[in-house]
């Protein structure tokens, strides 16, 4: 089943799915896709954070200390991309960063992940300026088995110093919601003689075994003793591991360019006590130096702190819009370019082969199956593209491939499948390769449902193209664009092209822009090339495309505060405590 649409057996054009025996053979193919892919019903993702710490890193130039910062890559396909990365550190050789990466963890999967400890220097953030201080590779299922994970930082050439980084590895078990908040002070204690002091906040929590771990890290507000720092949100499940009681130890600091800062002084809170400071009301505490406070007789505080907002934002799941009654808009896409090769031909990709589908209909049948799912119609809007169509065989990049454009929709996949094979003989193979309409077609519709202010529809385009995009301008603008609706875009590149400028659109390993330089909202592509899948199941391919549809999903609704439509009984039983 998995000979290559290249591979030529033959020239003939007899064997069509048209023929009883053919249409018996073409149902086995359906079927036994859709049971591979029965393990993929229920898509609730476990979520993980992860914390970096490094000790004894050490910069090329032993006159100053590195400004380090961490940055996460993950492998796919053989390659490495960029996940997040850290803030930088000032001067300091034993980094603790407050910055969390949250990465999906699949039980089933090797995910092979590289922490790159890189120094930054002030005048620059970009890596090229940067020196490599080192860089270790683990998957994430060794660091989730042993919970906390040390290895030593290799150099380039896999030489081990004297550095190590440590990750430590919480799983965000339910509790994903997150918490807003803002602080200020007042009256601090003076710690410079020349000018005020710079202080910045840290937070850490305080966990069972009495050890303690930084929750976050305020930026320093520079010469200031009536300091407000900026808002900053943090997940429940990481300021207090959903435990409203558990004790929160807050520290203040004068921030010294040495890495040496001084203390100012330090209070105890709990996340039931900064609750306090909703809804418009203030907390405060006092600020305590306990060497000031046993010396000192008439010591009162080193100043006043106090949290100004306290904001719960509740992160609703995948599955809570699903079972809230959020449907998914399937739309196919399909490239009928003549790059494509003429369809009578068996080197074609669109070749109709009277015993095994070409790649177009296995990627469209593996990923339509699981959409499916969770469409309550069953109807689905198939369009072809880069090609002549009666009558007057004109170019079209977005014609209805059923030739009906006043209703394009199809039953079911079988009904797209169905289409596609008596759409291809009645079809002129044309150009160019314009993938900026169907955008657009499908992020009309998507525009139409944010009038509703409800998460009823999310709309999935499936793309399916065998060549290098020819208007990747108009396309660029058209994602930007398509990154503000309830709308996610799958690629999935057939046959041998070089893909390169497809990878562009998926912005793992860099932020997309329009050719204006507006950069997309949020990511909404994923762009998969079949021929990585061709000796795969089914399964493998659906998985690979759709892994980013619940985040992009959760995302879109979560940011734009939309919640489930109506709170399901499954919802009700999650709480905040553990």
């Amino acid at each position: 089943m998995d000979t290559p649409a290249e591979e030529c057996h033959g020239t003939g054009t007899s064997g069509t799915f048209g023929t009883e025996q053919g249409m018996k053979k073409m149902s086995n193919i359906y079927e036994s896709a859709a049971n591979t892919l029965g393990i993929f019903n229920s898509p609730c993702l476990t979520k993980v954070e992860l914390r970096v710490a490094c000790k004894g890193i050490s910069d090329r130039d032993a006159l100053s200390k590195p400004d380090p910062c961490v940055i996460l890559k993950m492998q796919s396909h053989g390659q490495w991309f960029e996940v997040d990365r850290t803030e930088v550190i000032r001067t300091c050789i034993n980094p603790v960063f407050s910055k969390l990466f949250t990465v999906d963890f699949y039980f089933e999967e090797v995910q092979r992940l590289r922490f790159e400890v890189h120094d930054i220097s002030s005048n620059h953030n970009g890596l090229k300026e940067a020196d490599f201080l080192g860089g270790m590779e683990c998957t994430l299922g060794q660091i989730v088995s042993q919970r906390k994970l040390s290895k030593s930082l290799l150099k380039h050439g896999n030489t081990a110093g004297k550095s190590s980084i440590t990750v430590i590895a919480e799983e965000l078990s339910g509790n994903d919601d997150y918490v807003e908040l803002s602080f200020s002070a007042r009256k601090l204690d003076d710690k410079d003689f020349f000018s005020k002091s710079d202080p910045f906040l840290e937070i850490f929590r305080v966990n069972d075994d009495a050890t303690q771990q930084l929750v976050h890290r305020t930026e320093v507000v520079m010469n200031n003793l009536n300091p407000a720092w900026k808002t900053f949100k943090v997940s429940v499940n990481s300021l207090c591991s959903g435990d409203q009681d558990r004790r929160l130890k807050c520290i203040v600091w004068d921030w010294d360019s040495n890495g040496k800062h001084d203390f100012i002084g330090e209070f105890s809170s709990t996340f039931k006590e900064m609750r306090g400071a909703m809804e418009g009301r203030q907390v405060q505490w006092e600020c305590i130096n306990p060497k000031y406070k046993a010396k000192k007789k008439n010591y009162k505080n080193s100043g006043i702190v106090i949290l100004n907002l306290c904001k719960i934002h509740k992160m609703h799941s995948f599955l809570d819009y699903i079972m809230g009654g959020c449907q998914i808009q399937f739309t196919v896409a399909i490239d009928f370019t003549a790059s494509n090769g003429d369809p009578r031909n068996s080197c074609s990709l669109h070749y109709i082969h009277p015993y095994q589908p070409n790649e177009y209909l296995k990627a469209l049948v593996a990923v339509g199956e699981i959409c499916q799912d969770y469409d309550s119609d069953k109807m689905f809007p198939a369009f072809g593209f880069g090609a002549r169509i009666p009558p007057e065989y004109k170019v079209s990049h977005d014609f209805a491939i059923n030739f009906n454009e006043d209703n394009p929709e199809c039953a079911g996949i079988q009904g797209v499948v169905e289409a596609y094979q008596s759409c291809l003989p009645k079809l002129q193979l044309y150009g160019p390769t314009n993938i900026a309409p169907i955008i657009q077609k499908v992020a009309k519709s998507a525009s139409e449902e944010t009038n509703t202010k409800e998460a009823s529809q999310y709309f999935i385009l499936l793309i399916l193209t065998d060549g290098v995009i020819t208007d990747m301008a108009d396309t660029r603008e058209a994602i930007v664009h398509a990154s503000h609706l309830p709308m996610s875009v799958i690629i999935v590149g057939v046959g041998n092209a070089d893909f390169s400028d497809m990878q562009m659109l998926d912005g793992d390993d860099g932020i997309l822009r329009s050719p204006k330089g507006e950069p997309v909202l949020r990511d909404i592509v994923q762009f998969v090339p079949f021929r990585n899948f061709k000796h795969a199941s089914p399964a493998a391919l659906a998985k690979s495309v759709l892994a980013e549809v619940p985040n992009q999903v959760v995302d879109y609704y979560n940011g734009k505060g939309i919640k489930p439509k109506c709170v399901s009984e499954y919802e009700s039983s999650r709480t905040l405590a553990p």
